[in-house]
């Protein structure tokens, strides 16, 4: 066991060092996990790191990471607009949920969104921080820490232009795969009053609804719930659109 602990400490030291030291001789890499824009310090061989392994680091650190792959990657800040849309969201489905058995968190819970890892080995699969998240009836995790979660119903994304492929792509495709509690993907615009849902049908297809302008509203069936986008964008203020020049 005190092998093991010294072990540990190593590698967290040597994690650390690496993410912080400014002059360490390797490139700036900026990657895009989870929906979140993410850039740290890597060495010219980028270690690879078992879910374990991640899972210790994540649970000591005061910043949050993500872990695609085996690489663990730094989240990065976010904008002011992004905020209050989480806020906005998160107040609006609770208000609508309360006394039921769905409950809407956000930021800090992370979802794993892949196969069961095997221990001592590097893992293929995402464990991403979700903006926010719809949990239904009795949860599941992924280890007695209760941190993990296994069984989203709702996930929803918050895009930016940094971020949107991913999120529309491969992140979508991992949810859609590897979590079968899930039954809607909601992706939310920061830039205009935008909001889409994709929902699974029971055949497992994929259907896009969507909603446009602050008069709109989107139906969220599966948790008897709607996002009225005057209140997912309360107090949020739009970048102004430049005119066309002649």
């Amino acid at each position: 066991m005190r092998k093991a602990a010294a072990e540990d400490v190593l590698r967290i030291a040597a994690w650390v060092f690496i993410l912080t030291r400014s002059d360490y001789n390797g490139g700036v890499s900026r990657c895009f996990v989870g929906g979140k824009a993410t850039s740290m310090s890597l060495p010219q061989s980028q270690p690879h790191y078992t879910v374990a392994e991640y899972l210790a680091l994540e649970r000591e650190s005061e910043e949050r990471h993500e872990y695609l792959d085996g690489q663990i990657y730094a989240m990065a800040g976010e904008s002011e607009e992004h905020r209050d849309i989480c806020v906005n969201i998160v107040c609006e489905l609770s208000s609508q949920l309360r006394g039921g058995p769905c409950r809407a968190w956000t930021k800090d819970v992370k979802v794993r969104s892949g196969p069961t890892p095997k221990p001592y080995q590097t893992a293929k699969g995402l464990f991403s921080y979700p903006d926010v998240v719809v949990v239904c009836g009795e949860r599941q995790y992924h280890d007695q820490r209760r941190d993990v979660l296994l069984n989203p119903a709702i996930i929803i994304e918050v895009l930016s232009s940094s971020t949107e492929a991913f999120d529309r792509g491969e992140k979508f495709r991992r949810d859609r795969t590897y979590l079968e509690s899930l039954t809607d993907y909601v992706l939310v615009s920061h830039t205009m009053p935008v909001v889409e849902r994709y929902r699974r049908r029971p055949n497992g297809e994929w259907v896009l609804a969507s909603s446009i302008g602050l008069e709109g509203n989107l139906a969220l069936p599966s948790i008897d719930c709607t996002l009225h986008l005057s209140e997912v964008y309360d107090r949020v203020s739009f970048p102004a659109e430049d005119d066309d020049e002649e």
